[in-house]
């Protein structure tokens, strides 16, 4: 045993990383409450991405930074504890360990069945709850003992879910500008129609979307094992982040090509907007609908991949600051796989609760207490965990130009309090 995490991921990994994570399924299923809230307009729903997007790259921009600085255990960690302290690096170290990493974890699992059993038709919840747990296990286990394999699983993933994206940006535009629906869409007149059913306007729009862009911070957990982590971890998150920025706006401009903003509507109604798409991108052919979910799935497991690489080592952050229980026993790393098996069945059994949670929420057998929706309250607890670092990097950083001391942590502070 020894506790020195080996350098075994690179620049690709990082990026994948940053953009396999935020691109899993949100963006397929959040297109239609944006176009929904902005009551058809293309025009409204573009600038809604390019808005959040925008919000997202001004933080990751910020911690690019002090990934530029600080390099030790999980970068989140790292960047708290160097500009705000110990205490507020603990407390974000147990926050992420036992609430965030294994509750995305959890709930990506969870999606990820929810999808196959809508594919191919099996209605039995128990089913769904073994599949769910089937995709946990899987995901788990191939970090724990292949963590190469879960790098190149990652790359592949992340390269795979561009695929239905880009083809519906590409292919449908050009159609688009070819029979004029893109132009058409692009001036079209929201008073054409009256309003979307429960549509609440631009601000709703942003709302809704803001959570297709999470997750992008995760990409630091692997810093420790990233090749020159100081260079290519701030390339990463920058990189990354207008990877999925461009990515987002190209498949919204598609999906505004190939359907009319009455039918985007109608198909918001009915929460098929991405079988909807892709089935008039290829003639009608209902087929080609159906793939598209087969390509969701796959891009919630890479997700699913990503998050699990976090869970496994957020209690070894911890504990190789001599933190957390345990440490010395959570610090030890398998001699052949590189990797801390006891932080990392601690992270997964978690992982574990929290699914049983989110299924017996859905049948209603929890305490109304306990049966919400925790994956969008950690997110929003994340964001005002990072004010503090944001205001401390203003005051301790005096060695960096006005822009990067001042400006971006001022606007990643706006973006933590949207």
């Amino acid at each position: 045993m020894n506790n020195e995490l080996k350098k075994k991921f690179g620049l690709a990994t990082a990026i994948c990383m940053v953009a396999g994570i935020v691109i899993g399924s949100g963006v397929f299923f959040k297109a239609a409450p944006v176009f929904k809230n902005n009551n058809g307009n293309m025009l409204m729903s573009l600038l809604t991405v390019f808005i959040v997007g925008v919000l997202m790259s001004v933080c990751a921009y910020t911690f690019s930074i002090l990934a530029g600085r600080y390099s030790n255990v999980n970068g989140l960690v790292d960047y708290a504890e160097y500009t705000v302290g110990e205490f507020h690096a603990y407390t974000i170290g147990w926050f992420m360990s036992v609430v965030y990493y294994p509750i995305i974890a959890a709930t990506l699992s969870w999606v990820s069945s929810l999808y196959t059993c809508s594919l191919f038709g099996l209605g039995s919840e128990n089913l769904r709850l073994l599949i769910a747990a089937a995709y946990l296990i899987s995901t788990f286990l191939l970090n724990l003992v292949a963590p190469k394999i879960a790098s190149k699983f990652q790359i592949s993933t992340t390269a795979i879910k561009l695929v239905p994206l880009l083809t519906m940006a590409i292919v449908g535009t050009v159609i688009g500008l070819i029979n004029g629906q893109t132009f058409e869409n692009l001036t079209f007149e929201t008073e054409r129609i009256a309003s979307a059913p429960g549509g609440v306007g631009f601000f709703g729009a942003v709302v809704a979307f803001a959570f297709a862009y999470e997750g992008w911070i995760i990409a630091t957990c692997i810093n420790a094992e990233l090749h020159e982590p100081k260079k290519n971890l701030p390339k990463a998150l920058i990189l990354g982040t207008l990877i999925v920025i461009v990515v987002y706006l190209a498949y919204f401009l598609g999906v505004g090509s190939v359907l009319s903003s009455e039918e985007i509507i109608a198909a918001t109604e009915k929460n098929n907007l991405p079988q909807i798409a892709f089935t008039r991108l290829f003639g009608g052919n209902e087929i080609f609908g159906t793939v598209a979910y087969v390509f969701i799935i796959i891009s919630c497991l890479g997700t699913t991949n990503g998050v699990m690489v976090a869970t496994c080592r957020g209690f070894y952050a911890l504990a190789a600051r001599n933190q957390g229980p345990a440490p010395k026993k959570l610090a030890k790393l398998h001699e052949k796989w590189n990797m801390p098996i006891t932080s990392a069945i601690i992270g997964f059994a978690i992982a574990a609760v929290w699914m049983l949670q989110i299924e017996f929420s859905g049948r209603n057998k929890l305490p109304k207490i306990f049966a919400f929706g925790y994956d969008e309250v950690v997110i929003i607890t994340l964001y005002a965990l990072y004010i503090p670092i944001f205001i401390n990097m203003m005051i301790k950083s005096k060695d960096l130009h006005p822009v990067k001391r001042f400006v971006f942590p001022s606007l990643s502070l706006l973006s933590c309090a949207f």
